[in-house]
C-alpha cells in the first residue's frame, strides 16, 4: 500500500512520517494512545481521558498529530481545542497547522487561503479548528471534536476550590454544550488534585474510557510492564525518575507522575496541627531516642530505606515535642556509629529504644548494640501489629494539637512523610515516632530491658 494511503488509514503511520524529520518514532505507550485515539475517531468511544506524566509526549500525539489526522477521517468537521491558557492552545494549533502545510499532499487536504491563524484555521474541505484557553469564549461555535489538553496550570490553581469550580462550570455549561449530536471529547492531562477535572469526571458516572499510564508501573499495567518499570525508559529510566521523585516530593509524585493524587493533609496525620518551636522547651519531663533500622543497606537497593533515630520529649504539661531526627543510609558499621554517637550527644539520661526483629538474628543485633551502648539505658521490643495501628496513638495527639517540633533542617522530610502516610514511599520516621511515643507513654508492646552481664559488656 502506498504511503499516502497508509497514513490516511493508520494514525501510527502518520505519526512515524510526521516525526521522522526529528528522528523520533512512537514508543510503546504512544502506540497504546494511538489505538485509543483511533477508536475515538471510528466512533467506538466518544469520551476518552488520557492520564500520563509530564514529559511523556502525550500532547505531541493527542494535540499536535491527532487533529491533522482527524481531518483526514472527518474532512468537514469542527474541532475546538482548549488548554490552560490561550497561548498554549495556540502553540498546539500552530504546530498542527504547520504539519498540515508540510504534508498537505499526503494528507489529501490543504489550508484555506483566508483562514490560517494558529488559533483559528480552516481546511480546503471545510473543516475548522478553533483554539482557546479554558474559560475562553466558545459561544456561537459547534464541535464534532472537543480536545482539552492540560486544563490545570499549577498546583496553586489545583488546590483552589474556587478555581476548580470555575473550570468545572466552564466545562459543563460552556464547552460541552457546543458539542454536536454524536460529538466526541478527548481530555489529556496530568492529575494534580483528587478533585480536579479528571477526578470529577471519573466520579460523575459518565462512561469515560480512561487510559492511565503512571511513570512507574503498578499492578495490572496496561502496557504489561513489571511493577516499578519506567514508562519511557529510552527517554527517562527508573534511576532518573527516582531522582525526580526525591526532588518533587511524594504528594507531587503521586499526582503528577503516578496519576493518583492524594489529599494535602494526609489520611492519618493532620500535619497542619503540628506547631513549630524556635527552640527546645526549657523544661522536659522525659525524653527518648527511638530508632527504626533499615533492613537494606544503601548499596543493595535503588531506593533503600532510611535508618532513623527520632528524639521525642514530653513536657511537664503533657505536650510532646520532637526535638531531633537523625537519618542515614549506610551499612551496619555506619548505623552502629550513628547510634552510639547520637547516644553520647543525647546523654545518659535519654533512653535508647531499639526495635527487635523476630528470630535469633534480631536478638543478636539488639544484644550487640546494647553492649556497644554500655552505660546507657537501652530498651528493645518487637514490632507488633500493623504500622497504621501502631501510629494511631501519636496521630491522635497530633490531631488534638498536642505535638510540636523544634525547627530544624529535618522538619520538611518528617512532615512530608507524616502527611503522605500510609500511601507514601517511606515510613521509617513514622515507625520511629510511633516507637518513641509508645516508650514515653508506656504503650510499647511490651518493652523489655535487656540485662547484659557486666563481663559481657
Amino acid at each position: 500500500m502506498r504511503l499516502r494511503q497508509r497514513i490516511r488509514t493508520c494514525f501510527a503511520d502518520w505519526a512515524r512520517l510526521a516525526l521522522a524529520a526529528a528522528g523520533q518514532a512512537p514508543a510503546a505507550h504512544h502506540l497504546l494512545l494511538i489505538e485509543a485515539l483511533e477508536a475515538l475517531t471510528a466512533g467506538s468511544v466518544d469520551r476518552l481521558m488520557v492520564l500520563m506524566p509530564p514529559g511523556s509526549a502525550k500532547s505531541t500525539y493527542a494535540s499536535v498529530l491527532f487533529p491533522a489526522w482527524w481531518f483526514v477521517r472527518h474532512p468537514a468537521s469542527n474541532v475546538i481545542a482548549a488548554a490552560h491558557t490561550a497561548d498554549l492552545a495556540a502553540h498546539f494549533g500552530r504546530r498542527t497547522r504547520n504539519l498540515m502545510e508540510e504534508h498537505a499532499e499526503r494528507l489529501g487536504y490543504a489550508l484555506a487561503e483566508d483562514a490560517r491563524a494558529a488559533d483559528n484555521f480552516r481546511t480546503s474541505d471545510g473543516g475548522t479548528y478553533y483554539a482557546t484557553g479554558v474559560h475562553g469564549h466558545v459561544v456561537g461555535r459547534r464541535a464534532d471534536l472537543v480536545l482539552i489538553d492540560d486544563p490545570v496550570r499549577s498546583q496553586a490553581e489545583a488546590d483552589s476550590r474556587g478555581m476548580r469550580e470555575h473550570l468545572w462550570n466552564w466545562f459543563r455549561s460552556d464547552l460541552t454544550t457546543r458539542l454536536k449530536p454524536g460529538g466526541r471529547i478527548v481530555l489529556v492531562m496530568t492529575r494534580w488534585h483528587e478533585d480536579d477535572l479528571g477526578g470529577r469526571l471519573l466520579e460523575s458516572g459518565e462512561a469515560w474510557r480512561c487510559l492511565r499510564l503512571p511513570a512507574l508501573a503498578e499492578d495490572d499495567d496496561p502496557l504489561g510492564r513489571a511493577p516499578g518499570a519506567a514508562l519511557w525508559p529510552e527517554w527517562e529510566d527508573a534511576s532518573a525518575l527516582a531522582r525526580k521523585r526525591a526532588a518533587v516530593g511524594e504528594r507531587s509524585w503521586a499526582a503528577l507522575y503516578q496519576q493518583r493524587p492524594r489529599p494535602l493533609t494526609g489520611t492519618l496525620f493532620k500535619t497542619v496541627q503540628i506547631a513549630t518551636l524556635e527552640a527546645a522547651p526549657a523544661t522536659i519531663a522525659a525524653s527518648v531516642r527511638a530508632w527504626d533500622l533499615a533492613a537494606t543497606g544503601a548499596e543493595h537497593a535503588a531506593d533503600p530505606d532510611w535508618t532513623v533515630g527520632l528524639k521525642l520529649a514530653r513536657e511537664p504539661g503533657g505536650r510532646f515535642v520532637v526535638l531531633d531526627v537523625v537519618r542515614l543510609r549506610g551499612g551496619p558499621h555506619d548505623v552502629e556509629a550513628a547510634i552510639t554517637h547520637t547516644a553520647q550527644q543525647d546523654g545518659r539520661a535519654t533512653p535508647v529504644a531499639l526495635p527487635q526483629d523476630p528470630g535469633q538474628a534480631g536478638r543478636a543485633q539488639v544484644l550487640y548494640l546494647t553492649r556497644r551502648l554500655a552505660g546507657f539505658h537501652v530498651v528493645a521490643s518487637p514490632e507488633s501489629g500493623a504500622k497504621q495501628t501502631r501510629a494511631m496513638p501519636v496521630a491522635s495527639q497530633i490531631d488534638a494539637g498536642n505535638l510540636a517540633i523544634v525547627r530544624g533542617a529535618w522538619n520538611g522530610a518528617l512532615l512530608e512523610e507524616l502527611r503522605d502516610f500510609p500511601h507514601g514511599r517511606k515510613d521509617d520516621q513514622v515507625d520511629a515516632l510511633s516507637r518513641a511515643f509508645a516508650e514515653l507513654t508506656g504503650g510499647a508492646a511490651p518493652a523489655r530491658q535487656l540485662k547484659v552481664p557486666l563481663f559481657q559488656r
